[in-house]
């Protein structure tokens, strides 16, 4: 990717899901080196509050911690309620908070109960927390979204089903939100990090070996082009750190369903293509 300077986010109040650890962290901590004003969300209230401290130290940048499940609407909606009380409006919503499959099995192999723990995490964390965000943005005028998608909501897995499936509808909530809110202000983007060197990539056995992982700062890059502006010809569509160029994106203006899902036609002839 190429690189290029940094844009100024002063100004704008970022709410990162899932900033406790891993990408999260990393995208937490890109936004407040250039200026914008961070509330973490995690499950773990002493792992989240250390690493919004961190990240406050490192950056001089304000930063509020606000402990909830994704998937609980009660703590979302209190959440959201407490970060906006004291940081202000949230203009850009970072959905990346989610959980994957324990073990590469086939999928009825799965535990039913950890398999839904892992769908409701990828599916109904996004939609709580844009639920409970997005009436904010449109009242403001506008506001945009991103959503930590995967190459696995593109295409299926045979042994990360629950995985790919909330991907997979986790890209629908991006494009929902983009032909719901774009005439509003409010847009929605896919970005998938690639394979970040962190804790739950190694934890994976389908990188067991793996010597070659996607540049932390490649996602931030394409997260702060997000935040500043820089793409709003992509909203409702999907990118991957360390394929895209960043460049080459700022100068594209997609067409038709170009970077979205879709069925593709068997030929010319078919009817539903």
């Amino acid at each position: 990717m190429a690189e290029s300077t940094r844009p100024d986010l002063t100004g704008t109040v970022a709410l990162v899901t899932g900033a406790s650890a891993g990408i999260g962290r990393y995208l937490a901590q890109g936004l407040a080196e250039c200026g914008a004003t961070v509330a973490g969300l995690a499950r773990s209230a002493d792992r989240l509050n250390e690493a919004m401290d961190e990240v406050a130290d490192a950056t001089g940048a304000r930063t509020l911690a606000v402990a909830a499940d994704v998937t609980d609407p009660g703590a979302v909606q209190a959440a959201v309620t407490q970060a906006v009380a004291e940081l202000g409006p949230v203009t850009l919503l970072v959905n990346n908070a989610g959980l994957i499959d324990a073990a590469e099995v086939p999928l009825w192999e799965a535990d039913p109960d950890q398999w839904w723990q892992v769908v409701e995490s990828q599916v109904r964390g996004p939609f709580l927390v844009s639920r409970a965000v997005v009436p904010g943005m449109l009242a403001a005028g506008g506001g945009r979204v991103i959503g930590l998608a995967s190459g696995l909501g593109t295409r299926g897995s045979d042994v990360y089903s629950a995985y790919s499936a909330g991907k997979t509808a986790q890209m629908r909530i991006t494009e929902a939100i983009d032909l719901a809110g774009a005439a509003h202000g409010v847009r929605a983007f896919d970005l998938a990090p690639g394979v970040i060197d962190t804790e739950m990539t190694r934890a994976m056995p389908m990188h067991a070996g793996r010597t070659e992982w996607t540049r932390p700062e490649d996602v931030v890059a394409l997260a702060l082009a997000i935040a500043a502006g820089e793409l709003d010809q992509w909203s409702g569509r999907f990118f991957r750190a360390g394929a895209d160029d960043l460049d080459v994106l700022r100068a594209t203006t997609p067409e038709g369903p170009a970077r979205q899902l879709r069925l593709r036609p068997y030929g010319a002839d078919d009817p539903v293509g």
